[in-house]
């Protein structure tokens, strides 16, 4: 995912009504940390770097963000019906999670998906990287959104919705990525009337970048602000659309080789960047591998320099 900037938790979510695992707030003075098994390690309280943890599926959060999941499917070629045009044997139709042959039906037993479900009490935000979803929902909206567009949805007191994957192209392969982020809303907010809305690839900002020596780092400002770049107001009840709450959502993409400065923020946030794709990055000179979950100090800048492939954060 990402660059998350986030403060103080906004109260518990439920999700299927079930309650969500409770989340710590967390401050930015600190003893040197227990290490646990999870982490892989921790530095010292002066350092920019909080702690480097292996990515699990989903991604690990911090407050007020109760989930993340990367999805990346390499689909066939479609059929007439949208669904893959390949046998389905050997799959677990209804429930497939398997990733045979790169690849999962999900929920969905024709089309990839997963078909109407509920949320309540927090939000979802589908960054849509490559790819096509069909949506509908209970508040009898329907979209069918692509590559670089943001699906933002306020469960509030809650709603059903459909996320389905159709494949369009019958003669290539339809290849899917995207990301699944869950936010906490505000105990005052849980009940609200539900609010769906979709921010088009044309108004979410990219920022380019250039280092000393040309290279480029690309940032797409998905929630928040980057300099002059800020991203489309989310929707009115979100803890997102609160000022005082600095929440962020960026992918960052870098160039082999290239530096970037991740500018200092609000202290007291908590801040996270997730190092899903590429080689080896040095984090203020501290090596760090793909793979990786860094959880940074809000009230510094953070240098980093790709020593890899192009890397994706």
């Amino acid at each position: 995912m990402d660059v998350t900037e986030v403060s103080r938790s906004p109260g518990g979510a439920t999700k299927r009504g079930r309650s969500a695992r409770p989340s710590a707030a967390k401050t930015t003075t600190r003893a040197r940390p227990h290490i646990t098994r999870e982490v892989e390690w921790r530095t010292s309280a002066e350092s920019a770097i909080q702690a480097v943890k292996p990515l699990a599926s989903p991604w690990k959060t911090l407050d007020p963000f109760i989930f993340c999941v990367h999805h990346e499917d390499h689909f066939p070629a479609g059929n007439k019906q949208m669904g893959p045009a390949a046998s389905l044997d050997d799959r677990n139709i209804g429930n497939d999670f398997s990733g045979k042959d790169g690849w999962s039906m999900y929920h969905g037993d024709v089309v990839p998906g997963f078909p109407a479900h509920p949320h309540i009490g927090f939000e979802i935000v589908t960054v849509l990287r490559q790819g096509t979803i069909d949506h509908f929902d209970s508040l009898n909206a329907t979209a069918r959104y692509g590559s670089g567009d943001v699906q933002w949805i306020t469960a509030g007191q809650g709603m059903q919705h459909s996320e389905m994957f159709p494949l369009l192209d019958r003669h290539r392969p339809n290849p899917l990525e995207l990301f699944q982020i869950w936010v906490n809303l505000p105990h005052a907010n849980k009940r609200e009337l539900p609010n769906f809305k979709l921010l088009w690839r044309h108004q979410i900002p990219h920022r380019i970048s250039r280092d000393e020596a040309g290279r480029t780092t690309e940032i797409t400002v998905v929630a928040g602000e980057l300099d002059d770049a800020k991203a489309p107001t989310p929707p009115p009840k979100s803890w997102a659309s609160r000022a005082d709450t600095h929440v962020a959502i960026w992918i960052i993409k870098m160039a082999p080789n290239a530096t970037w400065t991740l500018p200092r923020t609000k202290a007291g946030l908590n801040r996270a960047l997730y190092f899903y794709r590429g080689g080896s990055l040095k984090i203020e000179d501290v090596p760090v591998q793909s793979g990786h979950l860094i959880e940074l100090e809000p009230g510094c800048d953070v240098h980093l320099r790709n020593t890899g492939e192009a890397a994706q954060l």
